[in-house]
């Protein structure tokens, strides 16, 4: 009861007491909110084996909304009518969104892809006709590097439309990249000589390759025979210094077979 009398009494002399001290209160929430927050993403970004940019972009915006709740308390504490602040808030956040509704998204849609890890950085990747490995994954861009040596930055919204193939082999050894190279042979020589030719492939480039090559028929047409010749490697960038000897090596065979061909008969 004295407490109480002594506290009134207090307040009535310093008025401004009351405000200072629940300023302090807000403040040392807000700071144990931030710490609280900021070592659950630190852990989040560890176990997602996040890079250090898209990590620093969480932490950021988890803390600018902290900052953003703090103020939205601090003008209450000072009188400002919550309809006040309701209505800045709504007329900033549709500013901000509509000034800036693309970097949004891409910001979003980078984030949803370091979470759900379609592809990692290092991986050999094929989308929306883009193929390459992939160099960095930003927060509004994906960078890709093509076998022509270019650099292909293509947004993080655009990807999430796209259909994405990821050459990773799944199979029993993950460090590997299976690549599928298409061919398409008309009937002018059986697809037993086919066969032999891309057997002659497959033994060339057995002992360069940390697995065996395979290939299979993909499809029979009346006009062609459609193969696809799956290569193995650990090194992406493998692909573009293999994949091109390969086409050219199975167009000299395929030449070469058909002059012989005409020649026996």
């Amino acid at each position: 009861m004295l407490l109480v009398l002594f506290l009134d009494e207090l307040f009535a002399q310093y008025p401004n007491l009351l405000m200072a001290i629940w300023l302090l209160v807000i403040a040392v929430v807000a700071i144990l909110v931030e710490r609280i927050v900021s070592r659950w993403i630190n852990r989040f970004i560890v176990r997602a084996d996040l890079p250090p940019h898209a990590g620093n972009a969480l932490l950021l915006s988890a803390r600018l909304i902290i900052l953003v709740g703090t103020l939205i308390a601090v003008l209450r504490l000072g009188g400002v009518s919550s309809d006040i602040i309701v209505a800045f808030s709504a007329l900033g956040g549709a500013a901000i969104g509509f000034a800036s509704s693309q970097t949004i998204g891409n910001i979003l849609a980078g984030l949803y892809i370091l979470i759900s890890r379609p592809f990692r950085a290092g991986d050999y990747v094929r989308m929306d006709g883009v193929e390459g490995i992939v160099k960095e994954i930003s927060i509004n861009y994906t960078k890709i590097l093509t076998i022509a040596n270019n650099v292909v930055w293509m947004s993080n919204r655009r990807i999430l439309d796209k259909d994405i193939t990821n050459f990773r082999y799944v199979g029993k050894e993950p460090n590997l990249f299976r690549y599928g190279i298409g061919f398409e042979f008309d009937h002018s020589l059986p697809a037993e000589k086919v066969g032999e030719i891309l057997d002659g492939v497959v033994k060339d480039y057995t002992k360069e390759l940390p697995r065996k090559p395979e290939y299979d028929l993909l499809r029979f047409t009346t006009f062609s025979k459609n193969y696809v010749f799956y290569i193995y490697v650990r090194n992406p960038k493998d692909v573009f210094r293999i994949q091109p000897r390969i086409v050219r090596e199975v167009a000299a065979l395929w030449d070469k077979a058909k002059k012989e061909s005409r020649k026996s008969t």
